[in-house]
């Protein structure tokens, strides 16, 4: 048996025949993945939520900063969506982070939130819903059936590209015309 590789602190980009409706055209950045399985938050599906009525739930009585209160909240995964995951830059501490490469970090306490809102948390920040889960297997299944492509993670295309750029951004990365793959797996 072959030892797995583990895709922590990289992308996997939907192939453009995925059509599950949660999945389509997704971009998510694997925070575990080991031989249990792997774990992960797609960064570029917005929901119907900013920030603002994310903290009105959470923190009533905080003064939301201007710049702050309609940053986008994303659905990061279809597994518990009323759990909240910080994808970010690393900086201050957190009730509850763990640092998962290079200046990213992710956070599940809600003090961040708060300090994100008056513009004390990190420069950096992606506030998600949910998550990705695969049990042990199943995602290296879905990679032999060219359901996703990978590519080390790329914190300006975390951070700093658009919502709706992010999934191009990542194709563009790998130097190939996607639209040219097709999703049947080949065997020699």
């Amino acid at each position: 048996m072959t030892e797995l590789k583990s895709l922590q602190n990289h992308l996997l980009i939907a192939m453009p025949s995925l059509d599950d409706p949660f999945f389509e055209r997704s971009l998510t950045y694997i925070c575990e993945h080991n031989d249990e399985g792997a774990m992960g938050i797609v960064i570029n599906q917005p929901s119907s939520m900013n920030l603002q009525q994310l903290l009105e739930q959470t923190d009533k009585d905080l003064a939301v900063a201007e710049n702050k209160q309609e940053q986008i909240v994303l659905t990061g995964g279809p597994v518990n969506q009323e759990r909240g995951f910080v994808l970010h830059s690393d900086q201050g501490q957190w009730s509850s982070s763990l640092t998962l490469a290079d200046n990213i970090v992710i956070t599940t306490s809600k003090d961040i939130l708060s300090a994100i809102g008056t513009n004390a948390g990190p420069d950096k920040s992606l506030i998600a819903l949910g998550y990705a889960g695969w049990t042990a297997g199943q995602l290296e299944k879905e990679l032999q059936d060219n359901t996703w492509l990978t590519i080390e993670a790329d914190p300006d295309i975390l951070f700093n590209t658009p919502i709706g750029e992010k999934w191009q951004a990542a194709v563009n990365k790998l130097g190939i015309d996607v639209w040219q793959l097709t999703p049947d797996v080949g065997h020699a």
